[in-house]
Protein backbone atom coordinates (compact mmCIF):
# COMPACT_ATOMS: atom_id res chain seq x y z
CA UNK A 1 0.00 0.00 0.00
CA UNK A 2 2.94 2.56 0.86
CA UNK A 3 4.72 1.25 -2.28
CA UNK A 4 1.35 2.15 -3.96
CA UNK A 5 1.04 5.81 -2.35
CA UNK A 6 4.75 6.18 -3.38
CA UNK A 7 4.64 5.72 -7.05
CA UNK A 8 1.39 7.51 -7.34
CA UNK A 9 3.23 10.51 -5.48
CA UNK A 10 6.09 10.28 -7.68
CA UNK A 11 4.23 10.10 -11.24
CA UNK A 12 1.98 13.11 -10.03
CA UNK A 13 5.06 15.03 -8.92
CA UNK A 14 7.14 14.14 -11.92
CA UNK A 15 4.40 15.38 -14.49
CA UNK A 16 4.14 18.64 -12.92
CA UNK A 17 8.00 19.12 -12.93
CA UNK A 18 7.97 18.24 -16.68
CA UNK A 19 4.96 20.61 -17.06
CA UNK A 20 6.84 24.14 -15.45
CA UNK A 21 9.90 22.92 -16.67
CA UNK A 22 9.17 21.85 -20.33
CA UNK A 23 10.74 24.66 -21.80
CA UNK A 24 6.83 24.71 -24.56
CA UNK A 25 4.97 25.82 -21.31
CA UNK A 26 6.81 28.77 -20.50
CA UNK A 27 4.88 31.58 -21.56
CA UNK A 28 1.82 29.84 -19.70
CA UNK A 29 4.40 28.98 -16.52
CA UNK A 30 5.52 32.96 -16.75
CA UNK A 31 1.53 33.84 -16.31
CA UNK A 32 0.69 31.00 -13.76
CA UNK A 33 3.82 32.19 -11.46
CA UNK A 34 2.55 36.19 -12.00
CA UNK A 35 -0.95 35.70 -10.97
CA UNK A 36 0.43 33.33 -7.84
CA UNK A 37 2.47 36.08 -6.82
CA UNK A 38 -0.33 38.75 -6.81
CA UNK A 39 -2.82 36.32 -4.20
CA UNK A 40 0.57 35.77 -2.17
CA UNK A 41 0.90 40.02 -2.35
CA UNK A 42 -2.56 39.99 -0.88
CA UNK A 43 -1.76 37.97 2.32
CA UNK A 44 0.86 40.56 3.12
CA UNK A 45 -0.61 42.98 5.44
CA UNK A 46 -0.91 46.16 4.32
CA UNK A 47 1.07 47.99 7.27
CA UNK A 48 4.44 45.99 6.13
CA UNK A 49 5.45 48.67 3.62
CA UNK A 50 9.25 46.68 3.21
CA UNK A 51 7.89 43.43 2.96
CA UNK A 52 5.11 44.81 0.25
CA UNK A 53 7.76 46.42 -1.55
CA UNK A 54 10.42 43.98 -1.87
CA UNK A 55 7.76 40.88 -2.75
CA UNK A 56 6.88 42.68 -5.74
CA UNK A 57 9.80 44.26 -6.96
CA UNK A 58 11.12 40.43 -6.60
CA UNK A 59 8.43 39.28 -8.40
CA UNK A 60 8.51 41.51 -11.26
CA UNK A 61 13.02 40.78 -11.71
CA UNK A 62 11.76 37.30 -11.40
CA UNK A 63 9.06 37.32 -14.31
CA UNK A 64 11.63 39.91 -16.63
CA UNK A 65 14.34 36.96 -15.96
CA UNK A 66 11.70 34.15 -17.28
CA UNK A 67 11.02 36.40 -20.43
CA UNK A 68 14.34 36.77 -21.60
CA UNK A 69 14.28 32.80 -21.90
CA UNK A 70 11.35 33.39 -24.33
CA UNK A 71 14.10 35.36 -26.40
CA UNK A 72 17.13 32.69 -25.32
CA UNK A 73 15.16 29.54 -26.31
CA UNK A 74 13.25 31.37 -29.43
CA UNK A 75 13.70 29.66 -32.82
CA UNK A 76 14.79 31.87 -35.56
CA UNK A 77 13.93 29.71 -38.59
CA UNK A 78 11.41 29.74 -41.32
CA UNK A 79 8.89 28.07 -41.34
CA UNK A 80 5.82 27.65 -44.65
CA UNK A 81 3.51 26.25 -42.47
CA UNK A 82 1.31 28.97 -41.02
CA UNK A 83 -0.50 27.08 -38.39
CA UNK A 84 3.18 26.86 -36.77
CA UNK A 85 4.25 29.90 -36.79
CA UNK A 86 3.93 30.63 -33.00
CA UNK A 87 6.23 29.03 -30.32
CA UNK A 88 5.39 28.38 -27.13
CA UNK A 89 1.91 27.21 -27.55
CA UNK A 90 -0.57 26.23 -24.85
CA UNK A 91 -4.12 25.70 -25.59
CA UNK A 92 -6.39 25.44 -22.61
CA UNK A 93 -10.67 24.82 -24.12
CA UNK A 94 -13.00 27.65 -22.29
CA UNK A 95 -16.39 26.72 -24.14
CA UNK A 96 -16.95 23.46 -25.74
CA UNK A 97 -20.05 24.19 -27.57
CA UNK A 98 -18.42 26.96 -29.72
CA UNK A 99 -14.69 25.66 -29.16
CA UNK A 100 -13.06 28.41 -28.18
CA UNK A 101 -9.56 27.52 -26.65
CA UNK A 102 -7.54 30.04 -24.56
CA UNK A 103 -4.73 30.05 -26.87
CA UNK A 104 -0.96 31.31 -25.67
CA UNK A 105 1.78 32.16 -28.31
CA UNK A 106 4.31 34.40 -29.84
CA UNK A 107 6.69 35.22 -33.07
CA UNK A 108 8.58 37.63 -33.91
CA UNK A 109 6.57 40.40 -33.51
CA UNK A 110 5.08 39.59 -30.03
CA UNK A 111 8.45 38.44 -28.30
CA UNK A 112 9.81 41.75 -27.87
CA UNK A 113 6.88 43.52 -26.10
CA UNK A 114 6.70 40.79 -23.64
CA UNK A 115 9.91 41.49 -22.49
CA UNK A 116 9.46 45.27 -22.76
CA UNK A 117 6.61 44.41 -20.61
CA UNK A 118 8.37 42.88 -18.26
CA UNK A 119 10.93 45.01 -18.13
CA UNK A 120 9.50 48.03 -17.68
CA UNK A 121 7.26 46.96 -14.27
CA UNK A 122 10.17 46.68 -12.23
CA UNK A 123 10.92 50.00 -12.79
CA UNK A 124 7.31 51.23 -12.28
CA UNK A 125 8.01 50.09 -8.98
CA UNK A 126 11.32 51.58 -8.24
CA UNK A 127 9.84 55.09 -9.12
CA UNK A 128 7.64 55.11 -6.76
CA UNK A 129 9.19 53.75 -3.99
CA UNK A 130 8.79 56.64 -2.19
CA UNK A 131 6.76 58.48 -4.22
CA UNK A 132 3.54 56.43 -3.54
CA UNK A 133 2.90 57.00 0.18
CA UNK A 134 -1.03 55.55 0.67
CA UNK A 135 -2.68 52.25 -0.52
CA UNK A 136 0.97 51.16 -1.39
CA UNK A 137 -0.26 47.35 -1.36
CA UNK A 138 -2.95 48.20 -3.97
CA UNK A 139 -0.96 49.97 -6.16
CA UNK A 140 1.28 47.38 -6.26
CA UNK A 141 -0.82 44.80 -7.26
CA UNK A 142 -2.84 47.21 -9.64
CA UNK A 143 0.55 47.59 -11.63
CA UNK A 144 1.26 43.80 -11.31
CA UNK A 145 -2.47 42.94 -12.32
CA UNK A 146 -1.75 45.18 -15.71
CA UNK A 147 1.35 42.92 -16.28
CA UNK A 148 -0.72 39.91 -16.50
CA UNK A 149 -3.48 41.29 -18.43
CA UNK A 150 -0.46 42.90 -21.14
CA UNK A 151 1.58 39.69 -21.64
CA UNK A 152 -2.08 38.33 -22.05
CA UNK A 153 -3.05 40.98 -24.88
CA UNK A 154 0.60 40.78 -26.99
CA UNK A 155 0.42 36.62 -27.04
CA UNK A 156 -3.41 35.70 -26.97
CA UNK A 157 -3.75 33.69 -30.53
CA UNK A 158 -7.51 34.12 -30.59
CA UNK A 159 -9.59 36.91 -31.45
CA UNK A 160 -12.70 36.91 -28.47
CA UNK A 161 -9.74 36.52 -25.35
CA UNK A 162 -7.20 39.21 -27.50
CA UNK A 163 -10.20 41.60 -27.08
CA UNK A 164 -11.19 40.18 -23.03
CA UNK A 165 -7.88 41.41 -22.11
CA UNK A 166 -7.99 44.45 -24.10
CA UNK A 167 -10.90 45.55 -22.21
CA UNK A 168 -9.91 44.17 -18.92
CA UNK A 169 -6.63 46.43 -18.78
CA UNK A 170 -8.87 49.34 -18.63
CA UNK A 171 -10.46 48.37 -15.43
CA UNK A 172 -6.64 49.01 -13.22
CA UNK A 173 -5.46 51.99 -15.36
CA UNK A 174 -8.97 53.77 -14.74
CA UNK A 175 -7.75 53.05 -10.60
CA UNK A 176 -4.58 53.46 -11.26
CA UNK A 177 -5.13 57.00 -12.44
CA UNK A 178 -8.40 57.88 -10.45
CA UNK A 179 -6.86 56.65 -7.16
CA UNK A 180 -3.39 58.05 -7.07
CA UNK A 181 -3.20 61.05 -10.00
CA UNK A 182 -2.01 63.73 -9.26
CA UNK A 183 -4.43 66.42 -9.70
CA UNK A 184 -8.38 67.36 -9.22
CA UNK A 185 -9.07 66.74 -12.59
CA UNK A 186 -7.99 63.40 -12.21
CA UNK A 187 -11.57 61.97 -12.65
CA UNK A 188 -12.50 63.97 -15.81
CA UNK A 189 -9.43 62.52 -17.47
CA UNK A 190 -9.94 58.69 -16.34
CA UNK A 191 -13.35 58.90 -17.54
CA UNK A 192 -12.17 60.51 -20.60
CA UNK A 193 -9.77 57.69 -21.06
CA UNK A 194 -12.09 55.28 -20.46
CA UNK A 195 -14.90 56.05 -22.73
CA UNK A 196 -12.99 56.80 -25.68
CA UNK A 197 -11.33 53.28 -25.68
CA UNK A 198 -14.78 51.84 -24.47
CA UNK A 199 -16.29 53.08 -27.40
CA UNK A 200 -14.20 52.02 -29.96
CA UNK A 201 -13.66 48.70 -28.71
CA UNK A 202 -17.48 47.91 -28.95
CA UNK A 203 -16.98 48.65 -32.72
CA UNK A 204 -14.25 45.53 -32.70
CA UNK A 205 -16.64 43.15 -31.25
CA UNK A 206 -19.09 43.64 -33.47
CA UNK A 207 -16.19 43.03 -35.88
CA UNK A 208 -15.23 39.94 -34.02
CA UNK A 209 -18.36 38.32 -33.61
CA UNK A 210 -19.03 38.75 -37.40
CA UNK A 211 -16.22 36.71 -38.19
CA UNK A 212 -17.18 33.92 -35.93
CA UNK A 213 -20.70 33.79 -37.49
CA UNK A 214 -18.94 33.42 -40.56
CA UNK A 215 -16.09 30.92 -40.07
CA UNK A 216 -16.77 29.78 -36.90
CA UNK A 217 -13.78 30.05 -35.41
CA UNK A 218 -11.26 33.48 -34.05
CA UNK A 219 -8.48 31.60 -33.97
CA UNK A 220 -5.65 34.06 -35.69
CA UNK A 221 -3.78 30.68 -36.67
CA UNK A 222 -6.76 29.81 -39.42
CA UNK A 223 -7.55 33.17 -39.82
CA UNK A 224 -4.65 34.43 -41.53
CA UNK A 225 -5.07 31.76 -44.11
CA UNK A 226 -8.52 33.05 -45.02
CA UNK A 227 -8.81 35.33 -47.92
CA UNK A 228 -12.37 37.56 -47.13
CA UNK A 229 -14.08 39.77 -50.20
CA UNK A 230 -12.76 42.84 -50.59
CA UNK A 231 -16.48 44.30 -49.28
CA UNK A 232 -16.27 42.33 -45.63
CA UNK A 233 -12.84 43.38 -45.51
CA UNK A 234 -13.10 46.83 -45.91
CA UNK A 235 -16.52 46.71 -43.38
CA UNK A 236 -14.09 44.81 -41.05
CA UNK A 237 -10.89 46.88 -41.47
CA UNK A 238 -13.17 49.99 -40.29
CA UNK A 239 -14.41 48.34 -37.20
CA UNK A 240 -11.21 47.46 -36.20
CA UNK A 241 -9.17 50.23 -37.13
CA UNK A 242 -11.38 52.36 -35.10
CA UNK A 243 -10.69 50.39 -31.82
CA UNK A 244 -6.66 50.55 -32.63
CA UNK A 245 -6.50 54.08 -33.75
CA UNK A 246 -7.83 56.10 -30.70
CA UNK A 247 -5.32 53.29 -28.28
CA UNK A 248 -3.00 54.52 -30.55
CA UNK A 249 -3.87 57.62 -31.05
CA UNK A 250 -4.65 58.92 -34.02
CA UNK A 251 -5.98 62.60 -34.92
CA UNK A 252 -9.11 63.08 -33.69
CA UNK A 253 -9.11 60.90 -31.25
CA UNK A 254 -5.96 61.71 -29.32
CA UNK A 255 -7.78 64.47 -26.56
CA UNK A 256 -7.84 61.24 -23.77
CA UNK A 257 -4.05 60.79 -24.23
CA UNK A 258 -2.18 64.14 -22.56
CA UNK A 259 -5.43 64.79 -20.32
CA UNK A 260 -4.29 61.31 -18.83
CA UNK A 261 -0.75 61.64 -18.34
CA UNK A 262 -0.76 64.39 -16.72
CA UNK A 263 -3.13 63.08 -13.87
CA UNK A 264 -2.04 60.11 -13.67
CA UNK A 265 1.41 59.12 -11.77
CA UNK A 266 4.89 58.41 -12.78
CA UNK A 267 4.34 54.87 -13.44
CA UNK A 268 0.80 55.09 -14.55
CA UNK A 269 2.45 57.68 -17.30
CA UNK A 270 5.26 55.02 -17.97
CA UNK A 271 2.93 52.44 -18.46
CA UNK A 272 0.69 54.72 -20.98
CA UNK A 273 3.63 55.54 -22.76
CA UNK A 274 5.55 52.44 -22.49
CA UNK A 275 2.49 49.73 -23.34
CA UNK A 276 -0.57 50.59 -23.62
CA UNK A 277 -0.20 52.99 -26.52
CA UNK A 278 1.87 49.86 -28.39
CA UNK A 279 -1.16 47.59 -28.13
CA UNK A 280 -3.06 50.17 -30.78
CA UNK A 281 -0.20 50.14 -33.31
CA UNK A 282 0.41 45.91 -32.22
CA UNK A 283 -3.34 45.41 -32.92
CA UNK A 284 -3.03 47.43 -35.91
CA UNK A 285 0.14 45.31 -37.21
CA UNK A 286 -1.70 42.23 -35.86
CA UNK A 287 -5.35 41.80 -36.98
CA UNK A 288 -5.66 44.93 -39.21
CA UNK A 289 -2.87 44.49 -41.83
CA UNK A 290 -2.61 40.84 -41.34
CA UNK A 291 -6.51 39.79 -41.94
CA UNK A 292 -7.63 42.13 -44.41
CA UNK A 293 -4.46 43.09 -46.34
CA UNK A 294 -6.29 44.46 -49.87
CA UNK A 295 -8.53 47.12 -47.41
CA UNK A 296 -5.54 48.03 -45.43
CA UNK A 297 -4.07 49.06 -49.33
CA UNK A 298 -6.92 50.67 -50.25
CA UNK A 299 -7.35 52.70 -47.03
CA UNK A 300 -3.67 53.52 -46.87
CA UNK A 301 -3.42 57.29 -48.20
CA UNK A 302 -6.48 58.12 -45.02
CA UNK A 303 -4.06 56.37 -42.78
CA UNK A 304 -1.17 58.46 -44.45
CA UNK A 305 -3.55 61.49 -44.65
CA UNK A 306 -4.23 61.35 -40.66
CA UNK A 307 -0.62 60.34 -39.10
CA UNK A 308 0.82 63.35 -41.20
CA UNK A 309 -1.73 66.07 -39.90
CA UNK A 310 -1.52 64.00 -36.22
CA UNK A 311 2.56 64.51 -36.74
CA UNK A 312 2.37 67.87 -37.77
CA UNK A 313 -0.52 69.35 -35.44
CA UNK A 314 0.71 67.30 -32.32
CA UNK A 315 4.27 68.89 -32.97
CA UNK A 316 3.36 72.04 -33.10
CA UNK A 317 0.92 71.76 -30.02
CA UNK A 318 4.11 70.58 -28.36
CA UNK A 319 5.94 73.74 -28.37
CA UNK A 320 3.35 75.78 -27.33
CA UNK A 321 3.01 73.45 -24.05
CA UNK A 322 3.98 74.96 -20.40
CA UNK A 323 3.33 71.27 -18.69
CA UNK A 324 6.34 69.27 -18.76
CA UNK A 325 4.23 66.07 -18.82
CA UNK A 326 1.89 67.42 -21.75
CA UNK A 327 5.04 68.25 -24.07
CA UNK A 328 6.25 64.50 -23.64
CA UNK A 329 2.26 63.59 -23.84
CA UNK A 330 2.24 65.47 -27.26
CA UNK A 331 5.21 63.93 -28.51
CA UNK A 332 4.31 60.78 -28.06
CA UNK A 333 1.25 61.26 -30.20
CA UNK A 334 3.52 62.24 -32.92
CA UNK A 335 5.76 59.69 -32.66
CA UNK A 336 3.11 56.66 -32.68
CA UNK A 337 1.97 58.93 -35.97
CA UNK A 338 5.22 57.71 -37.30
CA UNK A 339 4.91 54.06 -36.79
CA UNK A 340 1.28 54.60 -38.50
CA UNK A 341 3.07 55.08 -41.40
CA UNK A 342 5.94 52.83 -41.65
CA UNK A 343 2.77 50.23 -40.80
CA UNK A 344 1.04 51.30 -44.08
CA UNK A 345 3.87 51.35 -46.14
CA UNK A 346 2.99 47.61 -46.50
CA UNK A 347 7.22 46.64 -47.21
CA UNK A 348 9.30 44.65 -45.55
CA UNK A 349 11.64 48.22 -44.30
CA UNK A 350 8.50 50.23 -43.15
CA UNK A 351 6.88 47.23 -40.81
CA UNK A 352 10.42 46.46 -39.44
CA UNK A 353 10.64 49.95 -38.92
CA UNK A 354 7.71 50.55 -37.22
CA UNK A 355 8.15 47.82 -34.87
CA UNK A 356 11.86 48.89 -33.79
CA UNK A 357 10.15 52.60 -33.35
CA UNK A 358 7.60 51.01 -30.89
CA UNK A 359 10.15 49.08 -28.81
CA UNK A 360 12.15 52.40 -28.76
CA UNK A 361 9.79 54.75 -27.91
CA UNK A 362 8.63 52.28 -25.31
CA UNK A 363 11.86 53.21 -23.86
CA UNK A 364 12.98 56.60 -24.49
CA UNK A 365 9.34 58.01 -23.93
CA UNK A 366 9.15 55.56 -20.47
CA UNK A 367 12.95 57.72 -19.57
CA UNK A 368 11.21 61.09 -20.36
CA UNK A 369 8.21 60.54 -18.12
CA UNK A 370 10.56 59.29 -15.47
CA UNK A 371 12.86 62.10 -15.33
CA UNK A 372 9.69 64.31 -15.63
CA UNK A 373 8.74 62.61 -12.39
CA UNK A 374 12.46 62.90 -10.39
CA UNK A 375 11.51 66.35 -10.91
CA UNK A 376 8.10 66.56 -9.48
CA UNK A 377 9.32 64.70 -6.64
CA UNK A 378 11.76 67.22 -5.89
CA UNK A 379 9.82 70.54 -6.55
CA UNK A 380 6.04 69.92 -6.50
CA UNK A 381 5.51 70.91 -9.82
CA UNK A 382 5.64 70.40 -13.50
CA UNK A 383 5.26 73.79 -14.99
CA UNK A 384 8.39 74.88 -16.77
CA UNK A 385 7.96 78.34 -15.59
CA UNK A 386 8.94 77.41 -12.58
CA UNK A 387 12.53 75.19 -13.39
CA UNK A 388 15.57 76.66 -15.14
CA UNK A 389 19.30 76.41 -14.50
CA UNK A 390 19.45 72.92 -13.27
CA UNK A 391 22.84 72.53 -14.86
CA UNK A 392 24.01 73.90 -11.72
CA UNK A 393 22.37 72.10 -9.79
CA UNK A 394 21.72 68.27 -10.95
CA UNK A 395 24.87 68.09 -13.18
CA UNK A 396 24.09 63.94 -13.72
CA UNK A 397 20.46 64.31 -14.46
CA UNK A 398 20.90 67.21 -17.46
CA UNK A 399 23.39 64.63 -18.56
CA UNK A 400 20.91 61.98 -18.81
CA UNK A 401 18.41 63.86 -19.80
CA UNK A 402 20.43 65.14 -22.88
CA UNK A 403 20.87 61.50 -23.79
CA UNK A 404 17.54 61.05 -23.92
CA UNK A 405 16.91 63.88 -25.90
CA UNK A 406 18.68 63.24 -28.33
CA UNK A 407 17.54 59.92 -28.91
CA UNK A 408 14.05 61.65 -28.67
CA UNK A 409 15.12 63.47 -32.36
CA UNK A 410 16.33 59.85 -33.49
CA UNK A 411 20.29 60.80 -32.71
CA UNK A 412 22.32 58.63 -35.22
CA UNK A 413 23.60 56.30 -32.74
CA UNK A 414 20.19 55.66 -30.68
CA UNK A 415 17.54 53.34 -31.30
CA UNK A 416 15.20 55.76 -32.33
CA UNK A 417 17.04 56.50 -35.21
CA UNK A 418 16.97 53.27 -36.82
CA UNK A 419 13.19 53.16 -36.34
CA UNK A 420 12.57 56.40 -37.99
CA UNK A 421 15.24 55.63 -41.16
CA UNK A 422 13.57 52.36 -41.86
CA UNK A 423 10.52 53.94 -41.97
CA UNK A 424 11.43 56.84 -44.41
CA UNK A 425 13.09 53.99 -46.48
CA UNK A 426 9.85 51.73 -46.73
CA UNK A 427 8.08 55.12 -47.56
CA UNK A 428 10.53 56.69 -50.10
CA UNK A 429 9.57 54.97 -53.22
CA UNK A 430 6.01 54.36 -51.69
CA UNK A 431 4.97 58.07 -52.09
CA UNK A 432 7.39 61.31 -51.77
CA UNK A 433 5.21 63.94 -50.39
CA UNK A 434 4.14 61.65 -47.62
CA UNK A 435 8.32 61.03 -47.28
CA UNK A 436 8.51 64.84 -47.48
CA UNK A 437 6.36 65.37 -44.38
CA UNK A 438 7.41 63.05 -42.33
CA UNK A 439 10.82 64.48 -42.41
CA UNK A 440 9.38 67.86 -42.16
CA UNK A 441 7.64 66.28 -38.83
CA UNK A 442 11.61 65.31 -37.72
CA UNK A 443 12.67 68.79 -37.74
CA UNK A 444 9.33 69.84 -35.12
CA UNK A 445 10.63 66.93 -33.05
CA UNK A 446 13.83 68.49 -32.98
CA UNK A 447 12.80 71.70 -32.93
CA UNK A 448 10.43 71.10 -29.63
CA UNK A 449 12.53 68.32 -28.57
CA UNK A 450 16.00 71.09 -27.82
CA UNK A 451 13.39 74.09 -26.81
CA UNK A 452 12.62 72.07 -23.91
CA UNK A 453 15.72 70.90 -22.93
CA UNK A 454 17.34 74.15 -22.98
CA UNK A 455 14.42 75.69 -20.76
CA UNK A 456 14.44 73.38 -18.17
CA UNK A 457 18.38 73.10 -18.49
CA UNK A 458 20.14 75.98 -18.82
CA UNK A 459 17.63 79.27 -18.92
CA UNK A 460 18.22 81.44 -15.61
CA UNK A 461 17.72 79.92 -12.17
CA UNK A 462 13.48 80.82 -11.19
CA UNK A 463 14.44 80.26 -7.83
CA UNK A 464 17.43 79.91 -5.39
CA UNK A 465 15.41 76.53 -3.87
CA UNK A 466 16.42 75.13 -7.70
CA UNK A 467 20.20 75.42 -6.48
CA UNK A 468 19.35 73.11 -3.65
CA UNK A 469 18.20 70.40 -5.68
CA UNK A 470 20.00 66.85 -5.44
CA UNK A 471 21.55 65.40 -7.99
CA UNK A 472 20.19 61.82 -9.19
CA UNK A 473 20.48 59.37 -5.82
CA UNK A 474 21.71 56.19 -6.48
CA UNK A 475 17.96 54.25 -7.03
CA UNK A 476 17.15 56.84 -9.49
CA UNK A 477 21.24 56.96 -11.66
CA UNK A 478 20.59 53.44 -11.51
CA UNK A 479 17.22 53.61 -13.46
CA UNK A 480 18.12 55.86 -15.77
CA UNK A 481 21.65 54.37 -16.54
CA UNK A 482 19.52 50.75 -17.96
CA UNK A 483 16.94 53.24 -20.22
CA UNK A 484 20.16 54.75 -21.70
CA UNK A 485 22.05 51.63 -21.87
CA UNK A 486 19.34 50.09 -23.72
CA UNK A 487 18.58 52.74 -26.25
CA UNK A 488 21.84 53.38 -27.19
CA UNK A 489 22.85 49.66 -26.98
CA UNK A 490 20.10 48.70 -29.68
CA UNK A 491 20.78 51.90 -32.15
CA UNK A 492 24.16 50.67 -32.59
CA UNK A 493 23.90 47.15 -32.52
CA UNK A 494 19.76 47.11 -34.13
CA UNK A 495 20.40 43.44 -35.84
CA UNK A 496 20.15 41.97 -31.97
CA UNK A 497 16.16 43.03 -32.46
CA UNK A 498 15.62 43.03 -36.64
CA UNK A 499 17.03 39.51 -37.58
CA UNK A 500 14.25 38.33 -35.12
CA UNK A 501 11.77 40.36 -37.53
CA UNK A 502 12.62 39.31 -40.89
CA UNK A 503 11.23 35.67 -41.18
CA UNK A 504 7.72 36.61 -38.94
CA UNK A 505 7.51 39.51 -42.02
CA UNK A 506 8.35 37.51 -44.86
CA UNK A 507 5.66 34.62 -43.49
CA UNK A 508 2.84 36.87 -42.66
CA UNK A 509 3.09 39.52 -46.12
CA UNK A 510 4.65 37.62 -48.84
CA UNK A 511 3.94 33.93 -48.67
CA UNK A 512 0.73 34.57 -47.98
CA UNK A 513 -0.63 37.62 -49.64
CA UNK A 514 1.61 39.63 -51.89
CA UNK A 515 4.18 38.65 -54.05
CA UNK A 516 7.54 39.74 -52.64
CA UNK A 517 9.14 40.98 -55.34
CA UNK A 518 5.83 43.60 -55.56
CA UNK A 519 6.33 44.20 -51.95
CA UNK A 520 9.89 45.33 -52.15
CA UNK A 521 9.33 47.75 -55.07
CA UNK A 522 6.20 49.36 -53.39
Amino acid sequence: MMWELYIFFYKNLKTLWDFFFFIDNLLFVILLILILGIFLLLLIPASNLILLKSFALSLSLFIFCLSLFLWIFFINTNNDNFYFLFQFVSEFLWSDNFSIYYSLGIDGFSLFFIILTTFLIPFCILISWYSIYYRVKEFLICLLFIEFLLINVFCSLNLIFFYIFFEIVLIPMFFLIGIWGSRQRKIHAVYLFFFYTLFGSLLMLLGILFIFSQVNTTDIRFLITLDFDFTRQKILWLSFFLAFAIKVPMVPFHIWLPEAHVEAPTAGSVILAGLLLKMGTYGLLRFVITLFPDASFFFSPLVFTLSILAIIYTSCTTIRQIDLKKIIAYSSVAHMNFVTIGLFSLNIQGLAGSIFLMLSHGLVSSALFICIGFLYDRYKTRLISYYGGLVHSMPFFVFAFFLLILANVSFPGSSSFVGELLIILGILDHNFIVMFLTTFGIILGAIYSFWLFNRLCFKSVQSKFLLNFNDLSHREFFVIFFFNLLIWFFGIYPNSILKYLELPLYNFFSLRFFDYNLILNL
